[in-house]
């Protein structure tokens, strides 16, 4: 993963902060060998007892995916913002109410995406149950995702790609 998508350099990040190191999910999520093992890795992370995923797009709609075929469960996605246009829904595919739900993310530095992702499919009825993203960044995301009730199970830490 280092190899093929850790980035040096100035980057702002999408929680506003500013970085050295960029962890760029597409140069990753675009390859299908990657993405294969990424979707086996991800789904054994899935908690028992989930009944479907939730995906926030874009990034996590290809992880998501993949991690859907390789566990068998259903998915759907979450909407930055309902289109306005069509059906005008936030959240596409099917989510029943009561359904426990598991949240697919890709890397995460504040967890902020999540938390929004989260607060859309609680308020279609879902329960979730937890968390499987590819990367913590360790800047914040598993002690607000804790905050938010919500059990984080990331694949990666920063301090396996980047020592200290």
């Amino acid at each position: 993963m280092k190899a093929v998508a850790l980035l040096e350099g100035d980057f702002v990040l999408r929680s506003g902060r500013r970085s050295r190191y960029y962890f760029d999910k597409y140069l990753f999520e675009c390859e299908p060998g990657i993405l294969r093992r990424l979707g086996a890795e991800l789904g054994r992370l899935v908690p028992a007892g989930t009944q479907r995923l939730a995906c926030p797009e874009l990034g996590a709609v290809l992880l998501g995916g993949a991690v859907a075929m390789e566990t068998g469960l259903p998915m759907c996605i979450v909407r930055k913002e309902a289109k306005e246009y069509g059906t005008s829904k936030a959240i596409e595919g099917r989510l029943e109410a009561g359904e426990k739900i598991c949240l697919v993310e890709d890397v995460l530095t504040t967890g902020g995406a999540a938390l929004a992702a989260a607060a859309k499919v609680r308020a279609a009825g879902g329960e979730i149950i937890g968390l499987v993203g590819v990367l913590d960044r360790e800047e914040g995301a598993a002690e607000n995702l804790a905050r938010a009730g919500i059990p984080f199970h990331p694949l990666l830490r920063r301090a396996d790609i980047i020592p200290s």
